[in-house]
């Protein structure tokens, strides 16, 4: 079943991806070289991002992606930071379920009264279904993380963490990044 759930989130959000650039450049191209323009694709463009964010936000967590302000919590002995992540899970789970049942009842209620999009003969409920599905995704992924960190596989979010990395690649020097030099001519100031 993850195995699926990380497959469908690479594969949509990798169509995503491409329809939205794909659709971008036809536009561009249209107005710049035809003076025309394909009316409805703001507004595609619109919720094929929004598809791409609710489902990337999900795939963000699996791979760690999230930016996260944990240096305090990394301060702490494992199974206080274990305590405090399962705590910060729950409390990211009552979020995912609010807006998982107040989007049911938005769409429910798009539903009931049948409004299609502006530019699009599709009704709104549709284009908006990621609202539930980004959210149930998102659900799963933080019951997943729990999982992993009552077993031990895991101690946090596993949140990328720049601040260590950057400082890596300062000790150790990045081939081609620029070094400061004195300017000709100037002796540099100490």
């Amino acid at each position: 079943m993850i195995k699926f759930l990380h497959r469908f989130e690479e594969t949509v959000i990798g169509l995503l991806l491409v329809a939205t650039t794909l659709l971008v450049f036809v536009e561009v191209v249209l107005r710049f070289f035809f003076n025309e323009g394909l009316l409805w694709a703001q507004e595609a463009t619109l919720y094929l991002s929004a598809w791409m964010v609710l489902i990337g936000a999900s795939w963000g967590i699996r791979e760690g992606a999230h930016i996260g302000v944990d240096a305090l919590v990394k301060t702490f002995s494992p199974s206080l930071q274990k305590t405090m992540t399962l705590i910060a899970l729950a409390l990211a789970m009552v979020y995912c379920v609010l807006f998982f049942y107040g989007s049911w009842v938005y769409l429910s209620k798009m539903k009931l009264i049948a409004i299609e999009m502006e530019d699009i003969p599709i009704e709104k409920w549709k284009a908006m279904l990621c609202l539930l599905i980004g959210f149930a995704l998102l659900g799963l992924r933080m019951i997943t993380v729990a999982i992993e960190v009552i077993q031990g596989k895991r101690l946090g979010f596993g949140f990328a963490d720049e601040a260590k990395e950057s400082m890596h690649l300062a000790e150790e020097g990045v081939e081609g990044m620029p070094t400061r030099r004195p300017v000709e001519g100037k002796e540099e100031s100490k």
